[in-house]
């Protein structure tokens, strides 16, 4: 295994490389230590100078360095007072625009969806709560993720029992078939959802939306010049009166313009509407 002191004084090298951030890395760098370990065993290199040296000779294995610092972390449910704020006041104040101009469809995205817990438990939580209430407006997902391997999980529905543990024992049996190595989704809980693979520094999806869920990705990992690039782009595909969901310790950079604190201490950012929306 790669040494802690060593590891850390490469990412600290590697990372303003690829446009990321050492402090989004530190709980995680073990993950990313074991992939590259990995990565050194297949070009049989031993130690982590000799890959530093391997990598500053060949500028194309940032390539592939890069596709090894995606980490990937999720579970169905997570960060509780979140949903819980999207159940109660975001949600619903956004159904109710909708419903009162006319729309049928709250069109949302899941940027870094991992493998699909995130937008899942949207869905479960529309279906559960909202939809009752909002009968003639559709939910429809779009979610995103760099990792190819991640969105084929995410397709395939199914998940160990333990990832949806902290998901209401109710919505739990609803919205799920027990099978013998875990739990798999039922259909109306995957047709809202088109999962893509897609690196949301490179291409975002077509817009707009109403809400944008991009909790623990591009203002935890990318640094400071991306998270502005990207921040713009987001509010671009952002329709006005939308709501920009952050993870619960991430903030935006200074300068964020068109975007609006609605509830802050939980990242939720709105976008300034525009006249005759409420």
């Amino acid at each position: 295994m790669i040494p802690d002191a060593e590891g850390i004084r490469f990412l600290q090298w590697c990372l303003p490389r690829l446009g990321l951030r050492w402090p989004g890395f530190r709980k995680v760098r073990r993950q990313v230590f074991k992939r590259i370990n990995q990565r050194m065993q297949e070009l049989e290199l031993f130690n982590v100078a000799d890959y530093w040296h391997y990598v500053e000779a060949h500028p194309q294995e940032l390539l592939v360095l890069d596709t090894l610092c995606w980490i990937g972390i999720s579970r169905f449910y997570r960060d509780r007072g979140t949903y819980e704020d999207l159940q109660k006041s975001v949600l619903p104040q956004l159904a109710q625009m909708l419903v009162a101009r006319g729309d049928e469809q709250i069109s949302c995205w899941s940027a870094g969806c991992a493998g699909g817990e995130e937008p899942y438990t949207l869905v479960i939580l529309w279906n559960e709560i909202l939809k009752p209430k909002f009968p003639t407006l559709a939910l429809r997902i779009v979610a995103t993720d760099v990792d190819p391997l991640a969105i084929q999980r995410a397709e395939r529905g199914c998940y160990r029992a333990s990832s949806a543990k902290e998901l209401p024992a109710a919505w739990r049996e609803r919205a799920f078939t027990q099978v013998a190595d875990g739990l798999c989704l039922k259909d109306e809980y995957r047709s809202p959802i088109t999962f893509i693979v897609q690196d949301i520094r490179k291409k975002l999806p077509d817009g707009p939306f109403h809400l944008i869920l991009c909790r623990n990705l591009v203002f935890t990992y990318f640094d400071e010049a991306m998270q502005r690039k990207t921040m713009q782009r987001i509010t671009a595909e952002l329709a006005p009166g939308g709501v920009l969901v952050l993870g619960k310790l991430e903030s935006l950079p200074e300068g964020h313009g068109a975007l609006m604190p609605w509830f802050p201490s939980l990242g939720v950012y709105r976008k300034i509407p525009n006249k005759g929306y409420p």
